[in-house]
């Protein structure tokens, strides 16, 4: 670990709690951007690391708890660890309610539109900066780059704590690639050949969970950002560019004939999240788009049936012609965990620093979790897929955002609900963008 007596203290930035604004105006809207007036270490050491995390994610507390026994033991007899809970569906209006009565726990979970610059906790001065506490501390190399690129895009600022981190893809079946020879599709073009060979044999190319919507727009969105480039949702958000523009659609179009081809076998609208992963994991269909989180079923063998050796993984093709790069993964960072800048004294900032150190390692022995931070030591009794990712992740420099990261609730629904009909051939590419742009209007 590396020594932090001699770290000269981030210069405090004047940080005034502002009254914060009713609980409705919080609930939804769209993230903007800006600069925020939070510091890093600057505020002032609190008597114990209170850490506030949901319920419904127990693993964060007990790896958290497994680092003040262990690795940052000093940095919790410094400081010692508390733990509050909160339901995840509860996280804005609690946030919210404990900023307005100066009671924000040190360490908290929060709603993406309260941190960022323009959202509530980051007008107030709450968020504080993680890289400069940590570049300051000397640990922040210990953030991999590619989660701090997501953590900036999503959040305006590295104001987030990377504990999960995903990338997502095409998994896909070694074994049915290899009995079809098919290698890794690098193109869209690719992929749609892959897809008609695979059909030719009798075998479902893609499984998505239609019902969810989300699965299906994922694809349009990854076609949008290899043809547009990485800036091509960030310019919807900013009205440099509209979803009605003719390469936007164009991934509309790509969706739909993907679809009406057949590619994702009968029924897929229909489809729900198990049975699509079950279709793969069972053979039935040769590929999946889907996020590394699918790993916790890959690794599973009461559910995985090809065997994990079968199991590969590959990035979303390029579009030709396209401006962006089939290095570019689609990630999330999970549910954001910020430190309240009030707070961010230089106890804090040592349990920060901590963390970052040995957060990546304790989590993926203890609980086989990929997180955003390197993974300082070794790891043994981990699958295959899971090290493989893992180790994909560390040499990912620059990420994308998912295509809805970035829209209102309302917008972010209706992609979802008219999805279904774009790929089922009830509404038209054209039609489908022009009213998910109307929306995107009418509720900035």
């Amino acid at each position: 670990m590396n020594t932090r007596s001699n770290r000269r203290r981030i210069a405090t930035l004047g940080l005034a709690l502002a009254a914060v604004v009713p609980l409705a105006a919080c609930a939804g809207g769209n993230a903007g951007s800006g600069s925020t007036d939070a510091g890093g270490a600057g505020g002032t050491d609190p008597d114990t690391f209170t850490v506030m995390t949901a319920n419904e994610n127990p693993v964060l507390s007990d790896e958290l708890d497994a680092l003040a026994d262990g690795a940052c033991k000093a940095e919790n007899k410094a400081l010692p660890i508390e733990h509050q809970k909160v339901a995840q569906a509860d996280v804005v209006q609690k946030v919210t309610l404990l900023a307005s009565q100066g009671a924000l726990a040190t360490h908290t979970i929060a709603g993406t539109a309260l941190i960022r610059p323009d959202g509530d906790l980051g007008k107030a001065g709450l968020v504080g900066d993680l890289k400069a506490a940590l570049e300051d501390a000397g640990t922040w190399d210990n953030v991999l780059p590619a989660a701090a690129s997501t953590v900036e895009q999503v959040y305006g600022g590295m104001f987030s704590m990377p504990y999960q981190y995903n990338i997502e893809g095409i998994f896909y079946n070694k074994q049915i690639f290899a009995d079809n020879g098919i290698e890794e599709p690098q193109t869209w073009d690719d992929l749609v050949d892959a897809a008609a060979t695979l059909q030719d044999a009798g075998i479902v190319p893609m499984t998505e969970a239609g019902a969810n919507g989300w699965p299906l727009t994922r694809i349009l969105g990854m076609y949008i950002y290899r043809n547009v480039g990485p800036d091509a949702m960030t310019a919807i958000q900013s009205g440099d560019a509209k979803l009605t523009d003719p390469e936007y659609v164009a991934g509309a179009e790509a969706l739909q004939k993907f679809a009406e081809d057949g590619n994702f076998g009968e029924g897929f609208s229909t489809r729900d999240g198990d049975t699509s992963s079950n279709m793969f994991l069972t053979g039935q269909a040769a590929m999946t788009y889907d996020g590394t989180w699918l790993l916790s079923a890959i690794n599973d063998p009461d559910r995985n049936q090809i065997g994990g050796e079968n199991v590969g993984f590959m990035p979303f093709p390029e579009v030709d012609g396209g401006k962006g790069s089939i290095d570019q993964y689609p990630a999330n960072a999970g549910a954001p965990m910020i430190v309240n800048a009030e707070q961010f004294g230089p106890k804090v900032q040592d349990w920060i620093s901590c963390i970052a150190e040995n957060y990546g390692q304790q989590a993926l022995q203890d609980a086989g979790v990929i997180s955003g931070f390197k993974v300082n030591g070794e790891v043994t009794d981990i699958s295959e897929n899971t090290a493989e990712i893992q180790q994909r992740i560390e040499g990912i420099d620059e990420t994308v955002l998912w295509f809805e990261a970035l829209f209102d609730p309302k917008s972010n629904s209706l992609a979802s609900t008219n999805v279904t009909l774009l790929t089922t051939g009830q509404m038209s590419p054209e039609d489908y963008m022009k009213d998910l742009q109307a929306s995107l209007d009418a509720n900035k």
